[in-house]
C-alpha cells in the first residue's frame, strides 16, 4: 500500500519516501492541514470552556459528566476501529509498537508524575499537599493535549473522514479536561485565575500538536500510532473508569450512546 503525504510517496511496509508523487494534489493537502489547524483551535478552546466554568460558571459543572462517559465511548471506538487499523496499514512493522509506546508512555506518565488523578473537580485537597502538584498534573495533561493535537493533524493528513473522527473523539473530553486541571490546581492551593490559565496552556499545547504535524507532515506515520496508544489509554484507564464511579444504568448508557454514536457516523457517512 501506497499512501501520498506533503508531496512525497510513501510505502506501507516501511517508512521511506519512493519518489516524489506529481500525482498527489497538494492544494487539497494544504486545506486539510488547514482544517485541522481550525479544529485544533476549537478542541483547544473546549479545554479553556472547561477551566472558565470552574472559575465562573458554578452550576454547569455536574453535566461534565455526561460528556466524559459520551467522549469515552466515541474514543474507545476511534481508537480501536480507525486509528489503530490505520496506523497498521501505514506500517505494519512499526504500527503496533509504536501503539504500544504511546499507551506505555501514558502509563508511565499517570503512575510518576501524576500519581492521583481522575476526570472531575478534585475535592480531596489534603491530597494535595505540595504546592508543585498541580504543575506535575498539568506537565502530564499538557504531554497529552500535544498528542490531542497530534492526533488531530495525523487525521487531516490522511484524510477528511478520519480527521473529523478524531476531531469529534477528542472534543468531547476536552472540556471535562480543562476543568479537571484547573479543579487540580485550586486543590493544591493555586488561585482561581492560575487555575484559569493552566486550560489555557492545555489549549495551547493541543496546537501545538496540530502545528507539528503542519510543519512536519511526514511524521504522521508516527504520530498517528503513537497518539491511537495515548487515545486507547486516555479512554480505556482515564474515562471509563469516572463512568464506572457512578451508580446505576445512565452513565453506561451514555457510554454506549458515545460508541452508538461513532458507529452511526461511520455507517452513514464512510466519506466525508
Amino acid at each position: 500500500m501506497r499512501i501520498c503525504l506533503a508531496g512525497a510517496e510513501y510505502r506501507s511496509a516501511g517508512m521511506k519516501p519512493l519518489r516524489p508523487a506529481p500525482g498527489c494534489v497538494i492544494d487539497e493537502l494544504r486545506a486539510m492541514l488547514k482544517t485541522s489547524l481550525i479544529l485544533g483551535a476549537i478542541a483547544a478552546l473546549a479545554d479553556v470552556a472547561g477551566g472558565l466554568v470552574l472559575v465562573r460558571a458554578r452550576g454547569v459543572d455536574r453535566y461534565l459528566r455526561y460528556f466524559v462517559a459520551l467522549g469515552a465511548g466515541f474514543l474507545m471506538s476511534t481508537a480501536l476501529l480507525e486509528m489503530t487499523p490505520e496506523s497498521i496499514r501505514l506500517s505494519a512493522r512499526l504500527g503496533p509498537p509504536l501503539i504500544m509506546a504511546g499507551y506505555c508512555a501514558m502509563h508511565l506518565l499517570e503512575h510518576t508524575i501524576n500519581a492521583h488523578f481522575h476526570y472531575g473537580e478534585e475535592t480531596h485537597a489534603g491530597e494535595f499537599v505540595s504546592r508543585h502538584t498541580g504543575y506535575s498534573v498539568l506537565g502530564g495533561l499538557g504531554v497529552h493535549s500535544l498528542f490531542d493535537g497530534v492526533a488531530i493533524g495525523s487525521g487531516f493528513a490522511l484524510s477528511n473522514w478520519l480527521g473529523w473522527l478524531i476531531f469529534l473523539a477528542i472534543l468531547l473530553h476536552k472540556a471535562p479536561e480543562g476543568f479537571t486541571m484547573a479543579s487540580v490546581m485550586l486543590a493544591s492551593g493555586r488561585s482561581r485565575a492560575t487555575a484559569f490559565y493552566s486550560a489555557v496552556v492545555l489549549a495551547a499545547a493541543t496546537l501545538a500538536g496540530v502545528l507539528v504535524i503542519q510543519l512536519a507532515p511526514r511524521w504522521v506515520p508516527y504520530g498517528l500510532p503513537v497518539s491511537a496508544g495515548v487515545a486507547l489509554y486516555v479512554a480505556g484507564t482515564d474515562l471509563v473508569p469516572e463512568v464506572n464511579r457512578e451508580p446505576g444504568i445512565r452513565m453506561a448508557l451514555v457510554f454506549f450512546a458515545g460508541v452508538a454514536g461513532f458507529l452511526l457516523l461511520r455507517t452513514l457517512l464512510p466519506q466525508l
